[in-house]
């Protein structure tokens, strides 16, 4: 399985910016599919998730007003849909993902078996 984040860059506080995460490897049919983000001296922190079949999303509640994880399941695509960015949201920003066979909480990184190798989103103040 391969995961590979894409879309970060630097933008202003108030923009917005798209992430995407291209899945390779598997049919993902079982897979519950993750966004963490990880800034300079502070642990990876969850964002988002979705389930791939069915499309159920989770969010913390920080963020569920200002972010949008999707998913396009024919072409094996995860998006992130971050607004009205801050300073704050300043990170390398991960996909992550489960295939279905793990237990414990979405919301810890130890959760999930894959991840791509992230994508550095910084905002200006």
């Amino acid at each position: 399985v391969q995961l590979q984040a894409s879309g970060g860059g630097l933008v202003q506080a108030g923009g917005s910016l798209r992430l995407s995460c291209a899945l390779s490897g598997d049919t993902f049919k079982r897979y519950l599919m993750a966004w963490f983000r990880q800034a300079p001296g502070k642990e990876r922190e969850f964002v988002a998730a979705i389930a791939w079949a069915g499309g159920r999303t989770f969010y913390t509640d920080s963020k569920k007003d200002r972010f949008n994880i999707s998913r396009d399941t024919a072409e094996n695509m995860m998006y992130l849909q971050m607004n009205n960015l801050k300073p704050e949201d300043t990170a390398v920003y991960y996909c992550a993902g489960e295939p279905g066979r793990n237990s414990g909480s979405y919301y810890y990184a130890m959760f999930y078996d894959y991840w791509g190798k992230g994508t550095l989103v910084t905002v200006s103040s």
